[in-house]
């Protein structure tokens, strides 16, 4: 079996325990996800089944779109609420405040990675550390953060929607936003709602992926993942070229494309430049 299914991780999974389940299910090995979800998190994990593992390389730049609970008063070690409480403080912040605030998080901006996460500092990794008691000197990193948007507050607690690109920490924006109303904050919940193409509609939940004895049935196709650029059939003489990994004319304008093959099979991404396709990666059975 090979494709991508679409999980709706649970809270307390994490993503390794995700892909371990699942290579039973499967009855393969070959299997990667799309991106680390933390175990507090739920939401989109797409999982890269078989020879869809190809594919796994496109997708970890993917843009990820989150719905996550910021309470604000409360900082704590790994920035979420899972952690050891660090510092309280009295709330006493308007909404008009905060979406003042926000307004300083859009965009592109530089983001220090927590001590809670599997970054590596000199072959180590910060968790390791920060398990041990130890604190290291982490660079800002640039991140974009290109929608966030108030969707609640009560005055405690703000639920937002954050659409931002790959290597984003939504528990250090959570502190971050916290820490310029004066009063701190930490991420209470976080629920991924989009990566790349898939949408949290789309999703199965684990358990009955888990309980299903046809999980074939979920799998969608590895185009799947490209669904955002357009498809063109390829001719009988162009399939035989690509299949073969040689370029040729095409009358298309530049751009990148999903190729198919006479029977309809996805064959490759290809890239068009000055009239000629050629194969970014190919995806055909060989």
């Amino acid at each position: 079996m090979q494709g991508i299914v679409v999980v709706d991780k649970p809270r307390d999974w994490t993503s390794q325990d995700v892909t371990a389940r699942l290579r039973r299910v499967f009855g393969t090995r070959r299997i990667g996800h799309g991106g680390t979800l933390d175990p507090m998190a739920t939401g989109v994990l797409p999982v890269f089944v078989g020879r869809a593992t190809r594919a796994v390389e496109f997708f970890e730049h993917a843009e990820k779109t989150y719905e996550a609970v910021l309470r604000l008063g409360v900082a704590t070690d790994t920035e979420d609420i899972t952690g050891s409480v660090l510092e309280e403080k009295e709330v006493s912040v308007t909404e008009e405040a905060l979406l003042q605030v926000l307004s300083r998080f859009r965009g592109e901006i530089m983001q220090i990675p927590p001590m809670y996460s599997a970054l590596k500092v000199d072959g180590r990794k910060l968790c390791d550390l920060a398990r041990k008691g130890q604190t290291v000197e982490r660079k800002p990193r640039p991140i974009t953060v290109f929608e966030l948007e108030m969707l609640s507050f009560d005055g405690m607690e703000a639920n937002l929607r954050v659409r931002c690109s790959k290597g984003t920490y939504i528990r250090t924006l959570c502190k971050d936003i916290g820490e310029a109303l004066g009063c701190g904050g930490c991420m209470a919940a976080l629920r991924r709602v989009q990566a790349g193409e898939y949408t949290i509609s789309e999703a199965v939940p684990l358990q009955e992926l888990l309980d299903t004895g046809e999980p074939q049935k979920y799998l969608r196709s590895v185009d799947s993942v490209f669904r955002s650029f357009p498809k063109v059939p390829l001719t009988a003489k162009q399939e035989q070229r690509c299949r073969n990994g040689n370029s040729f004319s095409v009358a298309l304008a530049e751009g990148t494309y999903r190729a198919y093959g006479a029977d309809g099979e996805f064959l490759a991404l290809c890239r068009v430049e000055n009239g000629v396709m050629s194969t970014v990666k190919s995806f055909f059975e060989v």
